[in-house]
């Protein structure tokens, strides 16, 4: 894999109110970044702007095998998301509107490696405050800037 590559994350959050409804929209982020590959860990990095507001979020993604995924957020929004199988892990999100107490407790993470492509999956349940907000999935997928291959 290339250092200059292309990231897509989608995730899909299922509140309890709409899972009957069907009506829960994947939301998805699409940006160039940088990856390497280190000590059996994969690393991303990119930016994010945040619609109608000044500055961007730096953005870092870490992941080893189906071990753990941890998403660490710096700028506009501050957070460090750990995600392991089977525990259940908090967190502050500072955001300009003010701060949430997150709790992610991990049901599965899966990986898939490919020459010219790379995508890590997880899924868990999220609480705020420690009230059940949403089962949720985040789908990362990374490949080349170059390539033929659509994300």
């Amino acid at each position: 894999m290339t250092k200059d590559v292309l990231v897509s994350i989608s995730g899909l959050h299922m509140a309890a109110e709409t899972m009957e409804n069907n009506e829960d929209e994947p939301i998805e982020v699409l940006s160039a970044g940088t990856y390497y590959f280190k000590d059996g860990k994969h690393y991303v990095f990119f930016e994010e702007v945040a619609e109608g507001m000044q500055g961007v979020i730096k953005t870092q993604i870490k992941w080893k095998d189906t071990e753990s995924l941890e998403v660490t957020k710096k700028g506009l929004a501050n957070v460090h998301m750990v995600f392991e199988k089977n525990k259940k892990n908090r967190c502050f999100y500072h955001t300009p509107y003010g701060q949430l107490n997150m709790g992610i407790f991990t049901t599965a993470i899966a990986t898939e490696e490919q020459e010219e492509k790379l995508s890590v999956r997880a899924e868990y349940a999220l609480d705020v405050n420690n009230e059940p907000l949403a089962d949720c999935a985040i789908q990362i997928h990374i490949q080349p800037r170059d390539s033929s291959f659509a994300l």
